[in-house]
């Protein structure tokens, strides 16, 4: 198992960076001491010392990438390029690629990130329907657009639900959470064909649409890309334990909905921490409230 993720410069993402690994190496169980390794793009603004330093503690690798300012623009296209190059430097050194976004925290050993056998990826649904296709109605220009650039077999296209309003869609899964066999070079595809897309005049009427096409055609085109690369029953939809977004909590209603942060292995958060109150709206135990507060700045 490698773990892998990406960094940039700016207090931000070196929090979320520096969390993600301490969570790792704290409460990941027998993957506690698997490598950990952090892409960030080229730029003059450079990863703070204390930040390398810490980094460095933790015994994660730190791997620099060229990516030219016009896609390193473009929403969550380093995401995507930085995953590819994880993928491509794990062939032949990791069984297993655990894909995250920064905004991660382990909280108990990933059991279900070890694949079995006649599984070729982990992934989890969307936490929300946004710009994702209702199974039960008919196929959206957007998406027949990304299923025709793709070359989505028919037959491959099943239901899953997503995270938080609970709908039936197509196969639509968060990028934030991606195990992968690197020898498969799922995420080499996905970012070649991103790549090709996302300067496409047709999908470039669909952000000047709504923006929200801009946001999240990467991770439309992840769909499109598995379902052609996989059939259903080599993707495992990991459990409701893993990738719950924190952040969303009180607009679940579902009844997965989870009474205590202790009862996930992994969760996300985005800009949760960043509320000041944040300690009275947590729904977690003490000791993980005070390991929380210890490592993010006031």
């Amino acid at each position: 198992m490698t773990f892998a993720s990406m960094i940039y410069p700016g207090k931000s993402s070196e929090t979320q960076a520096l969390l993600l690994a301490d969570s790792i190496r704290t409460f990941a169980g027998t993957f506690s001491h698997a490598p950990i390794w952090y892409f960030t793009p080229e730029r003059k603004q450079k990863l703070s010392g204390t930040v390398k330093d810490r980094l460095h503690t933790l015994e994660v690798s730190v791997t620099p990438f060229r990516i030219s300012s016009e896609v390193l623009r473009f929403p969550f296209a380093g995401y995507v390029f930085a995953a590819a190059l994880a993928e491509s430097m794990a062939c032949g050194r990791a069984d297993f690629l655990a894909w995250l976004a920064a905004d991660t925290i382990i909280l108990r050993e990933p059991k279900d990130f070890v694949l079995q056998d006649d599984k070729n990826l982990g992934v989890r649904p969307v936490h929300h329907t946004l710009v994702g296709s209702r199974y039960d109605e008919p196929l959206d220009p957007f998406w027949a657009l990304i299923y025709r650039y793709c070359k989505v077999p028919e037959d491959r296209v099943y239901p899953v639900t997503t995270v938080i309003d609970g709908t039936r869609v197509r196969p639509y899964f968060n990028a934030g959470l991606l195990v992968t066999r690197p020898r498969k070079h799922l995420l080499k595809a996905w970012r070649d064909t991103f790549l090709k897309a996302y300067r496409e005049p047709s999908f470039q009427e669909f952000y000047r649409k709504d923006e929200r096409y801009a946001i999240f055609v990467h991770q439309a085109v992840l769909a499109g890309v598995v379902l052609t690369t996989f059939a259903a029953d080599q993707i495992h939809e990991l459990p409701p334990e893993y990738n719950y977004p924190l952040h969303l909590y009180t607009q679940d209603r579902t009844e997965r909905c989870p009474l205590r942060l202790e009862e996930l292995t992994t969760f996300r958060y985005e800009q949760f921490f960043k509320d000041s109150e944040w300690m009275k709206k947590i729904p977690a135990k003490e000791p993980l409230r005070r390991w929380l507060a210890e490592r993010i700045p006031r």
